[in-house]
């Protein structure tokens, strides 16, 4: 009989130990995929961020008088100069200037051993589409230097319109691929033809993840894109949405495909974590099973060794019933240890899903005052009239990304540091002003006036700024190309202060202001936005006491509209106290 139970014991521990082993990979793995995926959106937003970095410095070159004059035929020498100090400037590995033939005439490295000028790219696809008219971008091994780089080209064209050259500029992104080495990364970024452009490891490069068609070869093979690269089969193999086979070896796969130009980034990790914890967990059950298994039969054998060697007294029974609550003690503490430990793992996901969070909203935040701080030093130093214009405005932007950096951290609290009497009225303007280049760009009529009494709240001027060019950012964007482009701000004041605004775009359609306020939910279309904004926004203005609403307008379009408490003189004397 006991042999029998001690079977039946034993199969039941190997029966708990599998169960623990399998339970245990899901959840080590479900671990590993939702790190794969925060490591997938950070490397994503970082490629979208580089890409889009630079693309307004061909449109404000090809506005510049000297540019324009010498694709006219001027004289050379001296934009040759300029080009060269833009380029050590901005940072990028080249500026040229081609002719309507795609021959070079100007460049940044024009007393380079190794120079553009003279060199024809008229084969090139972004020297064709610029010259037609619009602004190129095109991924490609250089004809010139050997070297890959990223290219963006825009139309110089003269007073009347007409195209009289295209200026471009390259980049070289292998700081991405250095980034993905260093952290000892599995990933590659393909073109819209399957070939990888930017590997982790370098003998992935212009390989193709499927055989290429002729007519897509002979493309390749006439543009040059990448020269005498033979563009052989990658050794991979789907497996299904999230498993692939990678040089033999099967790993997580994931892949993000809302990047620019028709882009997809595969990252790949290893199972082997999942798996190792997941045997350590059912080890470490079966080893504590077969103790506590081995114990009980030792006890159970005493115990009936002592009932037949001696007749049991009270004073045996206190002292059996004293070690069964021992017993049930330990037990009790070992559940509650076991329940910290996982209270613990809970709150340190907790952390890194926000910690995701956060380092995705950086990117958002910084990308675009960035890029424009770049564009307006790149138009203050073609000014004819000097920098002075343009430097208060930049040193205005960077202030502003200065308080964004100090105020990451909202998401994790809400006391009201640095809140001081604001008047809505002067962070509307200061707000307007910021998103002017916008308005003009898109187009914009602006409906805006000022009431005459002040609006006061108690709050953060920076951070209520960031709601209200966040709102205004958003209204412009889903007014391009609408015939219609109106975009009013209403401000006042009656039991609570409130501004709205309105736009004629085209609306939020089917979602509503709470699925929109969720992170990296957007209505734009991809590539145009990181869907961060609304979150941002609705955390912002509710640590304030405030309330966001949207909603679609009767008439087209939509509008936003925030309530906040009122400054009060009690709140002053609360404060002060």
């Amino acid at each position: 009989m006991r042999t029998r139970v001690a079977i039946l014991a034993f199969v039941a521990v190997i029966a708990a130990a599998v169960a623990i082993f399998w339970a245990s990979f899901v959840y080590f793995e479900g671990e590993e995929k939702a790190r794969a995926r925060g490591q997938l959106s950070l490397y994503r937003s970082t490629i979208v961020a580089e890409l889009e970095k630079f693309s307004h410095l061909t449109f404000v070159l090809s506005r510049d008088p000297f540019v324009i004059g010498t694709a006219k035929g001027g004289d050379r020498s001296i934009l040759n100069q300029r080009l060269e100090q833009f380029a050590d400037e901005a940072g990028v590995f080249a500026i040229y200037l081609m002719d309507p033939t795609g021959l070079t005439i100007a460049a940044s490295n024009h007393d380079h051993p190794v120079t553009y000028v003279g060199q024809n790219y008229g084969f090139r696809p972004y020297f064709q589409e610029a010259f037609g008219g619009t602004q190129s971008q095109y991924y490609a091994i250089g004809a010139t230097t050997g070297l890959p780089g990223y290219f963006i080209a825009d139309p110089v064209r003269d007073r009347s319109g007409a195209v009289q050259g295209v200026i471009a500029i390259k980049l070289h992104l292998d700081a991405l691929e250095d980034s993905w080495r260093a952290a000892g990364e599995s990933v590659f970024l393909a073109d819209e033809n399957g070939v990888i452009l930017l590997a982790s490891d370098p003998s992935w490069l212009y390989r193709t993840l499927a055989d290429l068609t002729p007519a897509a070869r002979e493309k390749i093979g006439e543009t040059r894109q990448f020269m005498d690269a033979p563009l052989k089969t990658l050794d991979w193999r789907n497996l299904d949405e999230e498993r692939a086979v990678l040089e033999s070896e099967q790993l997580l796969h994931l892949t993000a495909t809302d990047i620019p130009n028709g882009w997809q980034l595969h990252y790949f990790a290893d199972y082997s974590p999942a798996l190792t914890r997941a045997l350590l967990g059912a080890g470490l059950f079966t080893i504590l099973a077969t103790l506590a298994l081995s114990f009980t039969q030792f006890r159970y054998g005493r115990r009936i060794g002592a009932a037949l060697r001696v007749s049991e007294s009270d004073a045996a029974e206190l002292r059996q019933a004293n070690e069964r609550l021992a017993v049930e003690i330990d037990e009790r503490r070992t559940a509650e240890r076991r329940l910290k430990r996982t209270q613990d793992e809970l709150e340190r996901a907790g952390r890194l899903a926000a910690l995701g969070q956060l380092s995705a909203s950086v990117t958002h935040e910084l990308g675009q005052p960035i890029a424009a701080m770049r564009n307006h030093l790149a138009a203050a130093e073609m000014s004819d009239s000097g920098p002075s214009r343009a430097m208060p405005r930049i040193g205005a932007l960077v202030d502003r990304m200065e308080g964004i950096t100090r105020q990451l951290k909202f998401f994790a609290r809400t006391e009201g540091d640095g809140f001081a009497v604001v008047d809505l009225r002067d962070a509307l303007s200061a707000s307007v002003a910021l998103v002017a280049p916008n308005i003009e760009t898109g187009d914009v009529e602006l409906s805006w006036m000022p009431p005459e009494q002040p609006v006061l709240i108690w709050g953060s001027k920076l951070r209520i700024e960031q709601v209200m060019v966040n709102l205004l950012r958003n209204a412009v964007d889903a007014m391009e190309g609408e015939d219609h482009r109106l975009l009013t701000i209403s401000l006042g004041a009656d039991e609570r202060a409130w501004f709205t605004i309105r736009d004629t775009g085209h609306g939020l359609g089917d979602s509503t202001l709470a699925t929109l306020q969720e992170p990296f939910v957007t209505t734009r279309e991809s590539g145009r936005g990181m869907g961060l904004g609304l979150a941002i926004s609705s955390n912002i203005v509710a640590e304030h006491d405030g309330q966001l609403s949207g909603d679609n307008a009767p008439d087209g379009g939509a509008i936003f509209r925030v309530e906040l408490p009122l400054y009060a003189e009690t709140l002053t004397e609360d404060a002060a106290e």
